[in-house]
């Protein structure tokens, strides 16, 4: 369940707040294809997994920017924002992919909010780190710094 939060005053009061962690989501073959059709990025590590088996990974991989997408639906999990008129995302002041997410792996999302700030138009600028964590992995498969808009 999310945490739920109303209005500005709720958001500001997250400031350092850690969100905890989204429920384990599986990459399948089909979703990498998917997002490989959709972007025209068709590279043989993320659709040929025979050619992959033999490759730097052992198996086919995700895309980085299909594992930073999922970051949207994952922080779903984590954070209900009620009582704004609109939120935006406002951009990424960092994004790195220290592990590769092998087709079949786990991954979920770990949320914490950093800093909520007033912005010009009554609204709130929100700066998260997020790191997307694979199941029985080592290290993260994302690491980002994402920064949101909300507005009253």
């Amino acid at each position: 369940m999310p945490r739920t939060v109303d209005g500005l005053d709720e958001l500001t009061e997250l400031a350092g707040t850690d969100l905890g962690y989204s429920a384990w989501r599986e990459i399948t073959q089909e979703r990498v294809n998917t997002f490989a059709d959709a972007t025209d990025d068709h590279q043989w590590i993320h659709l040929d997994p025979e050619r992959a088996a033999s490759g730097p990974f052992g198996g086919t991989i995700a895309h980085g920017y299909l594992t930073l997408s999922l970051l949207i639906p994952m922080f779903n999990e984590l954070l209900d924002i009620q009582g704004i008129s609109m939120s935006v995302n406002y951009g990424l002041n960092k994004v790195r992919f220290p592990s590769p997410v092998l087709v079949g792996s786990k991954i979920r999302l770990h949320g914490k909010v950093d800093t909520v700030e007033a912005v010009k138009g009554n609204g709130v600028q929100m700066a998260f780190t997020f790191t997307i964590g694979i199941d029985g992995g080592d290290k993260p498969a994302c690491v980002a710094e994402a920064v949101y808009r909300h507005y009253a």
